[in-house]
């Protein structure tokens, strides 16, 4: 079997959660199971200077991956009308005659890459991962509007009040190329039954959207240890600091915790990239109003486990839906209990009083209330902790893959 993979970053450049599972399930099926293949990751000038004589780019020591730069992309539409770009991957797409071309964003790459897809491959079946909601919501796929309140899905006049420049056909045209573009795919997947739900009610066939779990590289979890006075009260975040993720959420709550004289420490661990100067103005704010609260930067794969052990609860405080939060699987693998926005992917993967619990979205008092029942309920700590379940490794999430894979393969046949 030969595959295709496209992703719309490197998790050597971006290590978001689409690229980190995208490129971790490429290298499980060529190295467990013998999958040839090639894994295309998209860039711009914001991750990879572009360099003369071809669009393709090769990245660390690997053969099969290789970067593809490409500019000029409308976000809105996700179009991307560099057709010189694309028509530089025909060839490569051509000799390498993928019998699966799997694609794991339509950032940056844009509709018209199915297209081409299409003509360079013809034999191929297409596979697409809805990692987020880019095809159903044209405000950066969050699902949430311009003022922040949580969308139920796209409708013209919802969709007009986050755009009143653009007109209804816009809005119309997009939904028909959206809709055009999926319909090109065997299957559509989804990381979360939330997100199913929410293709399904936009009006995407039952029959092409399925559940597909992602999974994560499992290496032995880190134990945490009690204070000496037994307290439970290291809180960590851990993702992108944007507005999206609910950092500030989490540092007005820490804020509030420490007016109220809670003895309690938060750490945010993540880069802050591609912010406008506004937010991270506010975020500085909001960071020296809280004087328990730090902010630590990046972080990488290798040292995560160390910064897992050092605290007890991971909070994932985001303000939109969410889908299936890679941060979540990395917490109860290391079998810390998570407190999260009780909407979403996230409310789906943490049971409220079972193995986390659930805080009001985009509350930072309501936050603080359950940060604070967190740190004073006896033995709640060593309840979530040990219901906490293992999550799906990145193992058993290929062999899923490659059943789904050789399951199209063999309609194709029939």
């Amino acid at each position: 079997m030969r595959v295709l993979f496209l992703c719309h970053n490197h998790p050597g450049l971006q290590p978001g959660g689409t690229e980190v599972f995208a490129r971790g399930l490429f290298r499980e099926l060529r190295d467990r199971h013998g999958v040839e293949g090639m894994f295309l990751a998209a860039v711009t000038g914001a991750h990879r200077e572009r360099r003369p004589g071809t669009l393709l780019q090769g990245i660390g020591d690997a053969p099969d991956e290789a970067l593809v730069w490409l500019g000029h992309f409308d976000r809105f539409g996700l179009a991307q009308p560099d057709t010189y770009g694309l028509a530089s991957l025909a060839p490569a797409i051509e000799a390498l005659r993928p019998d699966i071309v799997h694609v794991h964003h339509l950032l940056q790459f844009g509709v018209e890459t199915v297209d081409l897809i299409r003509r360079a491959a013809p034999q191929a079946r297409l596979i697409f991962t809805a990692h987020d909601f880019f095809p159903l919501c044209a405000q950066e796929g969050q699902l949430l509007t311009t003022d922040g309140r949580l969308c139920a899905g796209p409708s013209l006049d919802r969709c007009q009040a986050c755009f009143p420049g653009r007109s209804g056909a816009d809005f119309v045209m997009r939904e028909l190329q959206m809709r055009d573009v999926l319909g090109e795919f065997d299957r559509i997947l989804t990381p979360s039954a939330f997100a199913r739900d929410r293709y399904l009610a936009a009006g995407y066939p039952g029959r092409q959207v399925q559940v597909m779990p992602n999974g994560i590289a499992a290496p032995p979890a880190v134990p945490r240890r009690a204070a000496p006075d037994g307290r439970r009260d290291r809180f960590g975040f851990f993702g992108h600091v944007n507005r999206f993720k609910g950092g500030l959420v989490l540092l007005d709550a820490s804020r509030r915790l420490s007016a109220e004289g809670i003895v309690h420490g938060v750490t945010l661990h993540g880069g802050a990239a591609y912010q406008s100067d506004a937010f991270m103005a506010g975020f500085s704010t909001a960071l020296e109003a809280a004087p328990a609260a730090r902010h630590t930067g990046p972080y990488d794969a290798v040292g995560l486990p160390g910064l897992m052990a050092q605290v007890d609860w991971v909070v994932v405080p985001s303000i939109w839906w969410e889908n299936a939060p890679l941060v979540i699987q990395e917490a109860f693998l290391h079998r810390r209990p998570v407190i999260c926005s009780e909407i979403g992917g996230m409310a789906e993967m943490v049971r409220d009083g079972v193995d986390g619990l659930h805080a009001p979205v985009g509350d930072p008092a309501g936050l603080a209330r359950v940060m604070r029942r967190a740190i004073e309920t006896e033995g709640l700590w060593e309840t979530l902790a040990g219901n906490t379940r293992p999550p799906l490794t990145i193992e058993a999430a290929t062999l899923r893959h490659l059943d789904l894979y050789r399951d199209t393969l063999g309609a194709r046949a029939a």
